[in-house]
């Protein structure tokens, strides 16, 4: 795509309308005000650094040759298949659940082939229901961000029944301040979905 800085829907456009550097006040309705929102108090927020063009590459961005995902075993994993693999976060957090779901192989969503997407759907839900076999889970929550690596991952957080205010766009914040759950429970957390991952197929590692 060819930068055309006259164009006023183009992407230098958009940067040059950036207030950079300025002063950005919090809008009377934004997220500190939400029942939601995890933090309260005095808060600010941070200036506007300059765009970083061209973006330095994620990680992985070369291919699988230097990709850590692809080149983590199976058995670091909570579950695999041939197509998919199933992880926790590394450490313990403050909600019932937290993992994430990736492709065997390196691709991103974009360039993800037409059988692996068919299959997505479906396996996210599968994912859900062995999530929801924990009891006590008020919602599965699905995020793909990406900013960090370039093999596709997508996060499920499981929001505790009952916590409505962990609900919605905050909950990843609440997972960091919550006071994480016990190594062992988390451990026999991670036994169960494995297990019930693996009773529809595929291999549990947990």
């Amino acid at each position: 795509m060819i930068n055309d800085p006259e164009d006023p829907a183009g992407p230098d456009a958009y940067l040059a309308r950036l207030p950079i550097g300025e002063p950005l006040p919090f809008p009377a309705d934004g997220a500190p005000s939400w029942e939601i929102f995890p933090y309260e108090g005095e808060l600010t927020v941070r200036r506007l650094r300059e765009p970083e063009l061209p973006e330095p590459p994620r990680q992985g961005e070369d291919g699988p040759e230097s990709c850590e995902q692809c080149a983590r075993p199976d058995s670091d994993f909570l579950w695999t298949d041939e197509h998919w693999r199933l992880s926790a976060t590394d450490e313990p957090t403050g909600l019932p659940a937290a993992l994430l779901l990736q492709p065997r192989a390196h691709h991103d969503l974009l360039d993800l082939p037409a059988e692996l997407s068919a299959r997505l759907g479906p396996m996210l839900q599968r994912v859900e229901r062995a999530v929801l076999s924990l009891g006590g889970i008020g919602r599965v929550h699905v995020n793909r961000w990406g900013d960090g690596a370039a093999h596709l991952h997508l996060w499920l957080i499981a929001r505790p029944t009952g916590m409505r205010q962990l609900r919605g766009s905050t909950l990843p914040l609440w997972m960091d301040v919550l006071p994480p759950l016990p190594a062992e429970a988390t451990a026999e957390r991670a036994r169960r979905i494995a297990a019930a991952m693996a009773a529809d197929g595929g291999t549990a590692h947990a």
